[in-house]
C-alpha cells in the first residue's frame, strides 16, 4: 500500500511519464530515502511539487572506459599508412603514459556528470587501468579502483564497477606488449582486486560489483575458466569480435569464430554481457539470444573506429536483448547512442524504423529495450514503479522539437529531432544532480579536469 503524500521526501509531477504499463498523464511520484514509495495518476500538480515536463526511467551507460575522454577529438589526424582500431590503440596506449590517480578521478568524474547530463543514470565501468604509468602495481591494488568509486560519489551517479582482468597481447596467451603495462595482471593480484571492489561497492548502497576478462585476446582459456567465479552473482562482461582482424586471428588461432568460441568455453547465460560483439553470423547471435546474454552495443564508439555494423535489427526482431554504452567516451549522450544505432541499420540495409515493432514506435522501441537490457548488463533494476530508486530524466518540453507531441512521439523527437541539452532535470536516488541541462557540481569538476589535463597532455 503505498503511504500518505505527507510521508514522501520529495513529490515530483510531470505533465506525461512513461511508466512500466505505457505512457500515463499527470503523473505524482512520491520519493521516500531515495526510491519511489508512490505514484498518482491524473493529478494536478501541487504547489510544492517538483519535477515538470515528461518524466522518463533513468538508463545504464553498459560500457565507459572513463579515462578515455580526456581523448576525445585527439586522435583524428591520418597517419601514412592505413588508419584503424589498431593504429587508434596504439595512440591510446601512449596517451597512458601520463596521469595518475588523481587525474584518472578528475577526468572520472567529469566524464560521470556528462553521462548523468546525458541522460545515463548508472554506469557500468570497465576498469582495466590499474598500474601506474611506469607499469608497476600500486601498493594498494586498488587504488585506482577506489578513484572511480570516488568520482562516482562526486557526481552521484550509480556505479556498476566491473575489474577487468588482462593479462596478454594476443590469442594463445601471447606475452604482453610495452604499451599494455597499465592493464597487466595476474590472477592472484586480480582476485585481491575482486574482493577490494566488492567491499568498495558495498559501502554506496545501490552500487553493484562484477568482473569483467578483457577479451579472448587477453586471457587464457584457463584464466578465462576461473574468472566467473570471482563475480560473486553479479555481471560478467567481455568485449568480443569487435574488429576483423581479431575473427581472423582466433580462426588461425582456434579454428573457431570469437563469439562461437566463447558460447562453446564459457558458462555465457543472463549474467554476461557481449561487448560489441560486431561481427557475428546468424548462429552466433541466435545463440546469444537462446542464452539470454546481452549485447552492449556502443554505437558512437563503433563508427568512431570503424569497427563495423552488428546485426541489431535482425537479432532484436529475433527477441535479442542489448544495452548502450558509451566506450572511448568520444562523446557522450543516451538519445546520441540510441539514434547512431537506429541510422546505422538503415545506412547497411537500406531501410527504415528496423529496430521498432508494430506496438512501439522506433524512439520508444529503442528507448524500452535500451532500459531493460541496460539494467540486467548493469546488474540493477530499472523503471518508474514502486520500489525502483528513483532515477528520472525530465525531458524539456518548452523546447519547440517536443511542440504538439505525446505519447511516443515524445521520444522520437527527443531521439532523432531534438537538440543536445533536452534534458531538463536528472533525479539520482531522489537527488537532483542536473538541472536546466547541467550538472550541479559542473564547474567544480570541469574545473578540476582541466587542471588534471594539464598534467595529461604535457
Amino acid at each position: 500500500m503505498s503511504p500518505a503524500p505527507e510521508t514522501v521526501d520529495l513529490a515530483l509531477w510531470f505533465e506525461a511519464a512513461l511508466l512500466p504499463d505505457g505512457w500515463a498523464k499527470d503523473v505524482r511520484i512520491g520519493v521516500r530515502s531515495g526510491r519511489i514509495v508512490s505514484i498518482e495518476r491524473g493529478v494536478g500538480r501541487a504547489a510544492a511539487d517538483a519535477g515538470g515536463g515528461v518524466g522518463l526511467p533513468g538508463v545504464t551507460n553498459v560500457h565507459s572506459h572513463a579515462f578515455q575522454r580526456a581523448m576525445a577529438g585527439l586522435t583524428e589526424a591520418r597517419g601514412p599508412s592505413d588508419d584503424d582500431f589498431w593504429t587508434w590503440r596504439e595512440l591510446m596506449y601512449r596517451f597512458l603514459d601520463r596521469g595518475g590517480p588523481d587525474e584518472i578521478e578528475a577526468i572520472t568524474a567529469l566524464a560521470f556528470a556528462e553521462m548523468l547530463e546525458g541522460g545515463f543514470t548508472r554506469v557500468t565501468e570497465f576498469h582495466y587501468l590499474h598500474n601506474d604509468p611506469a607499469g608497476a602495481g600500486y601498493a594498494d591494488h586498488s587504488e585506482i579502483a577506489g578513484r572511480i568509486v570516488a568520482a562516482a560519489a562526486a557526481s552521484g551517479i550509480a556505479l556498476t564497477l566491473l575489474p577487468v582482468f588482462y593479462a596478454h597481447s594476443g590469442f594463445g596467451a601471447l606475452p604482453p606488449v610495452q604499451g599494455q603495462r597499465r592493464f597487466i595482471t595476474d590472477l592472484d593480484r586480480f582476485a585481491d582486486l575482486a574482493a577490494a571492489c566488492s567491499r568498495l561497492t558495498a559501502d554506496m548502497g545501490d552500487a553493484r560489483f562484477g568482473v569483467a576478462p578483457h577479451s579472448l585476446r587477453a586471457v587464457s582459456a584457463d584464466q578465462l575458466a576461473l574468472l566467473p567465479g570471482l563475480a560473486q552473482g553479479g555481471p560478467i562482461h567481455i568485449h568480443v569480435a569487435e574488429q576483423t582482424k581479431e575473427v581472423e586471428d582466433c580462426l588461425a588461432w582456434s579454428g573457431a569464430r570469437p563469439v562461437e568460441w566463447l558460447l562453446n568455453h564459457a558458462p555465457v547465460d543472463d549474467q554476461w554481457c557481449l561487448i560489441h560483439a560486431t561481427h557475428v553470423n546468424e548462429a552466433e547471435w541466435r545463440a546469444v539470444v537462446a542464452r539470454g546474454a546481452v549485447v552492449g552495443l556502443c554505437p558512437i564508439t563503433e563508427a568512431n573506429l570503424g569497427d563495423g555494423v552488428f546485426p541489431a535489427a535482425a537479432y532484436v526482431q529475433a527477441g535479442g536483448r542489448f544495452g548502450v554504452g558509451t566506450d572511448s567516451n568520444v562523446q557522450i549522450g543516451l538519445a546520441e547512442e540510441l539514434r547512431m544505432l537506429e541510422y546505422s541499420q538503415r545506412l547497411s540495409l537500406r531501410g527504415r524504423a528496423l529496430t521498432a515493432d508494430s506496438a512501439r514506435s522506433t524512439g520508444r522501441a529503442l528507448f524500452e529495450r535500451a532500459l531493460v537490457g541496460g539494467a540486467q548488463a548493469g546488474g540493477a533494476s530499472a523503471g518508474l514503479a514502486v520500489g525502483q530508486a528513483a532515477d528520472i530524466i525530465s525531458l524539456n518540453t518548452r523546447r519547440f522539437a517536443f511542440a504538439g507531441r505525446s505519447g511516443d512521439a515524445l521520444l522520437d523527437s527527443w531521439i532523432f529531432g531534438a537538440p543536445t541539452g533536452s534534458i531538463a532535470s536528472v533525479w539520482r536516488a531522489g537527488r537532483e544532480v542536473v538541472r536546466e541541462g547541467r550538472h550541479v557540481a559542473r564547474d567544480a569538476l570541469e574545473a578540476r579536469c582541466r587542471a588534471a589535463l594539464k598534467v595529461v597532455m604535457a
